[in-house]
């Protein structure tokens, strides 16, 4: 469990060694919204949806479906993990190729590393919250312009 510096609370589960079948249970839920990825995409929007039911995720899908998806959909047809390893390489190729700023800079790497260091000093100390750094040094108050949305 991870509380943002603005109070917001961020659930991180990676379990790759339990004894359960392989799934992508994959979760974002925010203020006014929830979507799911497994066993089949839903989602459930404020305000949008009925009710509390979920909604097939094809209602949304052409209206907020990223451009970039769009454009490259076929060309990542058949790539792993649902062609997201097609574009992440591609995206990265790309901008070492036109020295462009990666989507994922050296800060991005520190605090995903981070992780998994601070979760097992907090599971040793019973539990206890620790201080996440900030490796932007005050950077990260300042939205980065990633060239992704620039299709």
């Amino acid at each position: 469990m991870i509380k943002t510096k603005m109070g917001e609370s961020i659930l991180v589960t990676h379990d790759t060694s339990g004894p359960r079948p392989y799934s992508r249970d994959i979760l974002v839920q925010g203020t006014n919204g929830i979507a799911r990825k497994y066993p089949s995409p839903k989602v459930h929007i404020e305000g949008m949806s009925e009710g509390h039911g979920w909604e097939d995720f094809k209602t949304y899908k052409e209206k907020y479906d990223h451009p970039l998806w769009k454009k490259m959909e076929n060309d990542a047809a058949g790539a792993g993990h649902g062609g997201m390893d097609y574009l992440e390489d591609y995206r990265l190729v790309n901008a070492l190729l036109n020295g462009l700023e990666p989507d994922m800079d050296v800060y991005d790497a520190a605090m995903l590393s981070a992780v998994t260091e601070l979760s097992e000093k907090s599971i040793l100390n019973g539990s206890m919250p620790i201080p996440f750094p900030d490796f932007t040094r005050g950077m990260w108050k300042t939205k980065r312009k990633l060239p992704v949305m620039d299709v």
